[in-house]
């Protein structure tokens, strides 16, 4: 593994990078304000294991292609944004669902916002080239352990940094839910603005310069 030092800077600028806010935890606190803190949860975790299939390509080197070829990058960037708006789309025109009131429901949002958040991350080239970019930085090519080695155990400690803070936002937009009334209305104004927050991210991912 890397020197000491190297490990040591490696965590303080994970954790720089991991509690500043992002779409990830943007898409997260949306979600907990749109069906309920677990499906907040299960949300954090989708985009946890969403993000194995980065850490792992950027291991086996496979994120290299979305430098070698921008056509690539180009198809699965808006893929990414467009199935954010239509996720955004489906929230905001969606019916109260009364959160703590139906837990049959609340229990069929979980599952359904795990399975959609790990195509959110998967489809996101931007954390390919993240882990592509970053990691590197803190490989050590003459340590004891293979390179590939390094890449999937940083990758992992940045993967798990990243969550906790999502988690800390789901906890935080729970708290926010808790305090206003079990009213339609609000429950109608948190699910609207779940959805624009979702869509504003499809958006923001389409248009960003790469």
């Amino acid at each position: 593994m890397p020197s000491t030092e190297l490990l040591l800077a490696f965590l303080a600028t994970t954790a720089i990078f991991a509690y500043i806010p992002g779409p990830a935890m943007l898409y997260a606190a949306a979600q907990t304000m749109a069906r309920g803190r677990w499906s907040g949860l299960m949300a954090s975790f989708g985009i946890h294991l969403g993000g194995y299939v980065h850490v792992f390509a950027a291991a086996a080197g496979l994120s290299v292609l979305f430098h070698a070829v921008p056509v690539l990058y180009m198809v699965v960037k808006f893929a990414g944004a467009a199935y954010l708006v239509w996720l955004g789309i489906s929230l905001f025109r969606a019916k109260a669902q009364g959160i703590g009131e139906l837990p049959g429901i609340e229990a069929k949002s979980g599952r359904r916002a795990f399975f959609e958040s790990i195509t959110v991350e998967v489809l996101n080239p931007k954390t390919a080239i993240f882990f592509v970019a970053f990691l590197p930085q803190f490989v050590d090519a003459s340590a004891a352990f293979p390179v590939w080695l390094q890449f999937v155990l940083l990758g992992t400690i940045v993967n798990l940094m990243f969550s906790s803070a999502d988690i800390v936002c789901v906890i935080l937009a729970g708290v926010l839910i808790t305090r206003l009334k079990r009213s339609s209305m609000a429950q109608r104004a948190m699910q609207r603005v779940g959805g624009g927050v979702l869509v504003g991210l499809g958006v923001h991912l389409a248009f960003q310069k790469s």
